[in-house]
């Protein structure tokens, strides 16, 4: 069976968010004085899921990292992360992409 590229050697911009990520998690439940085995129950997971995520593993589910940010009440925050209207990139490469008509389409006349 062959394994996940993407698991294994994530792209370094990703490995360190991911990173980021787990360690920001884990201020965040330590802010609110829960344990690991606590969050877990909470979101219906083990412990080794919770720990996964905290260290910001790519085999963690992205189901985890959410009902991570859910249970601390971060979950809103992620709202503009992948708004459409706060991307400016991909609406210049949507725009660059758009066909330009080449003449104006001249519409029927009255005159039969």
């Amino acid at each position: 069976m062959r394994q996940n590229q993407l698991l294994m050697a994530p792209p370094h911009a990703v490995e360190v968010t991911l990173k980021r990520l787990g360690a920001n998690l884990r201020t965040a439940r330590l802010r609110r004085n829960l344990t690991v085995a606590d969050v877990a129950e909470k979101i219906g997971t083990g412990p080794r899921a919770v720990n996964d995520a905290e260290k910001g593993k790519p085999s963690s589910g992205v189901v985890v990292y959410m009902a991570l940010l859910w249970v601390y009440d971060l979950l809103g925050q992620m709202d503009s992360v992948a708004d459409p209207a706060r991307d400016d990139h991909g609406r210049t490469l949507a725009q660059a992409q758009e066909r330009k008509r080449s003449r104006q389409r001249k519409g029927l006349g009255d005159d039969f």
